[in-house]
C-alpha cells in the first residue's frame, strides 16, 4: 500500500512540524530507515502522518509530521521528547533545526483538494525565509512570503499544489511546493527569480535556505522493516544541534537590497 501526506491550507485541525538533519554517516539509507521507525513511533504520540523527504543535491534529510492541536498543545514537553526518541540515531545525523509551522494559506491545480498532497517518490521544493532583524514583523513577513506565492503559482508549470507556513517559536516564513517531476522544477528555478522576488522581500533583512526533495517515505507505505524503535533516556536538549559556527552549506543571506540564490 502506497500511502500520502497532506498539509492543509489553513491551520484549523493540525500543526505542522518540520526536523531538518544532517547526516553523518556515508550509508543514509540505514539513518532513513531508523527515521522510519522514528516515525511510526511518534503516532503514540498524536502525530496522525509523517513522511521523509532527502535533498536531490544537498545533505540534508527533513521529517515531516503532522499533529492534531488537542494531542500537541503543551509543545515543550512534546519537544523534548522527540529530542529524547531521536537519541537513537544522534551518531547518524544531527539534529540541525527543528519548528513548528502554521499552514496559512495555499493553492491547487485541483481545486475541489484544500490541502498539498504528496506521495513517495514526489518532488518537493521548499524555501524558508528568515529574519535577521527583531525589526522584522512575522506577520509582515508572512504577508509578503504570501503575495509572492500568489504572483508565482498560475506562472509556475509543472506544479500540482503549494502552501505558506509560518513558524510558532520563530520569526520565519516557508513555502512548500509538489511538482509533477524534477524537470518542471529545475525549469522554474533556472529562471531569474530575482525581479519577482525583490518586490515582495527587498525591504527585510533576511536569511534564505532554499532546497529540492524528493519523498523517500511516507506513512502508511509498507516498505518499514519491523525492527523495534527504543526510546532512551531523555538527552540534554541540544544533544543533536547544530553547534554555533558548524557548516551553513544549506544557508544563503538575502540582505536589504541584495539577494542571493543557492541555484
Amino acid at each position: 500500500m502506497v500511502g500520502a501526506c497532506f498539509i492543509p491550507f489553513n491551520n484549523r485541525n493540525l500543526d505542522i512540524s518540520i526536523f531538518a538533519f544532517r547526516p553523518t554517516v556515508v550509508l543514509v539509507g540505514d539513518l532513513i530507515e531508523a527515521l522510519k521507525h522514528f516515525s511510526l513511533s511518534t503516532e503514540t504520540l498524536g502525530c496522525v502522518q509523517s513522511s521523509l523527504l532527502q535533498s536531490i543535491h544537498g545533505n540534508m534529510i527533513l521529517w515531516y509530521g503532522a499533529w492534531l492541536k488537542k494531542s500537541c498543545e503543551n509543545k515543550e514537553s512534546l519537544i523534548a521528547t522527540l529530542l529524547s526518541m531521536l537519541n537513537n540515531i544522534s551518531t547518524m545525523a544531527i539534529l540541525t533545526e527543528h519548528s513548528f509551522f502554521d499552514s496559512y494559506a495555499g493553492e491547487s491545480r485541483d481545486s475541489s483538494v484544500g490541502a498539498a498532497k504528496f506521495c513517495r517518490g514526489d518532488t518537493i521544493s521548499m524555501c524558508v525565509a528568515s529574519s535577521l532583524s527583531s525589526k522584522n514583523d512575522i506577520n509582515d513577513l508572512s504577508y509578503a512570503c504570501l503575495a509572492l506565492f500568489k504572483s508565482n503559482f498560475l506562472r509556475m508549470d509543472g506544479v500540482t499544489s503549494g502552501v505558506c507556513l509560518k513558524s510558532q517559536n520563530k520569526s520565519a516564513a516557508a513555502s512548500f511546493y509538489v511538482w509533477k517531476d524534477l524537470q518542471f522544477c529545475y525549469s522554474w528555478i533556472l529562471t531569474d527569480q530575482r525581479s519577482s522576488m525583490l518586490p515582495y522581500l527587498e525591504r527585510f533583512s533576511l536569511e534564505l535556505k532554499y532546497d529540492i526533495f524528493r519523498v523517500v517515505y511516507v506513512s502508511g507505505d509498507d516498505n518499514v522493516v519491523n525492527v523495534a524503535f527504543v526510546v532512551s533516556h531523555p538527552p540534554n536538549s541540544t544533544q543533536m544541534l547544530e553547534k554555533e559556527g558548524e557548516s551553513k552549506e544549506q544557508k544563503q543571506v538575502i540582505k536589504t537590497s541584495k539577494v542571493n540564490y543557492l541555484w
